[in-house]
Formats: structure tokens, C-alpha cells, sequence
């Protein structure tokens, strides 16, 4: 259950709950939880950190995310045996102590423009390096979010900008 409170009229802050790395709790295919895993596609070996926060996310570090292989390794990874619940693939350019730049294969979807839950999963990978601040933010192709962890068993605190992207109306016909 995600608790979130606006901040004015646009803003609004998203309590993302504390991230869980135990392999059964993501879940992964291993019984020992460990910094950082390998899995071989191709004859490369990809290292990927794995975590939940609420749902299932590998984090991968790119050096340009522009030429991150999102179409080729992501629908391979979120189908992988390794994920049984498949899993989101993030791919990540760290920009610096503050920043960072984000792409997301999330399953089920493809690459999406935003993926919150994404953007907290690498910024606590992000943290747990010693690559950034307990502050920071992530670049989207959709836009920006200000991400919060102060380290283990805390929640990730999550900001950003709200829209409205959809209005409608549907006309319910009870089936015969």
C-alpha cells in the first residue's frame, strides 16, 4: 500500500515502502542473497543488482543510456528463468553524486517513458555503491523524480511532478 502526499498543486510525495533484497522476497532463482549477480546471454556476462520495492527489479549500469541495449536485453532478462515472477530491467548512466539517468524495460510493458518504482530501485542501488547521495535525482524520458533513501531498512521516498494524461467516461451494459 503506497502512502503519497501532495506537496502543492503539481508535486507530490510517494512513500515507496523499504526495499527488500532477500531472493525470495524479489524473487530470484538463488538461495543466497548477494551484491551483485551475473547471468550470461549471448557469451557476455551481464552484472545486474537485484532488489523489490513492491515489485521486481535488476538494475543494470550502462555508460551512455542513449546506446543501453533496452530492446535487445530487456524482453531476454524479464522473461529470464532466473525471475520467476519476471522482473523489470532498469538500465542506468550515473551522471554524478546527484543525478542520474534512467531507462526502464518494465515486464509486462516494454520500455515505458517513467517507471517510479524503477527509479528507486536504482537510486538504492546507486546509494548502496557509494555512487549517490541519500538525495538524487532520476532522469526519465518522461521527466524527472526526486528520490530519498537514508540507507537500509528505511522507505524510499519518492517526488515528482503529476499530469493529467486521460480523462474519459465508460457506459456499463449489464451482460444478458
Amino acid at each position: 500500500l503506497l502512502k503519497l502526499h501532495g506537496l502543492d498543486d503539481t508535486r507530490v510525495c510517494v512513500n515507496m515502502g523499504i526495499p527488500q533484497f532477500d531472493p525470495a522476497l524479489i524473487p530470484l532463482q538463488t538461495e543466497t542473497q548477494q551484491p551483485q549477480y551475473t547471468l550470461t546471454y549471448a557469451g557476455v556476462d551481464i552484472r545486474f543488482n537485484a532488489l523489490s520495492i513492491g515489485n521486481p527489479h535488476i538494475v543494470i549500469q550502462v555508460e551512455d543510456i542513449h546506446q543501453a541495449p533496452v530492446d535487445e536485453l530487456g524482453p531476454v532478462l524479464e522473461a529470464h528463468q532466473f525471475f520467476p515472477a519476471r522482473t523489470n530491467v532498469g538500465f542506468v548512466q550515473w551522471l554524478d553524486r546527484q543525478q542520474f539517468k534512467l531507462r526502464v524495460f518494465e515486464r509486462g510493458a516494454g520500455e515505458t517513458r517513467a517507471c517510479g518504482s524503477g527509479a528507486c530501485a536504482a537510486h538504492v542501488v546507486g546509494c548502496q555503491l557509494g555512487l549517490l547521495h541519500y538525495q538524487a535525482r532520476a532522469i526519465l524520458l518522461g521527466g524527472e523524480l526526486d528520490i530519498e533513501w537514508q540507507g537500509d531498512g528505511q522507505p524510499v521516498m519518492m517526488t515528482g511532478d503529476t499530469a493529467l494524461v486521460f480523462e474519459g467516461s465508460i457506459k456499463y451494459q449489464q451482460p444478458i
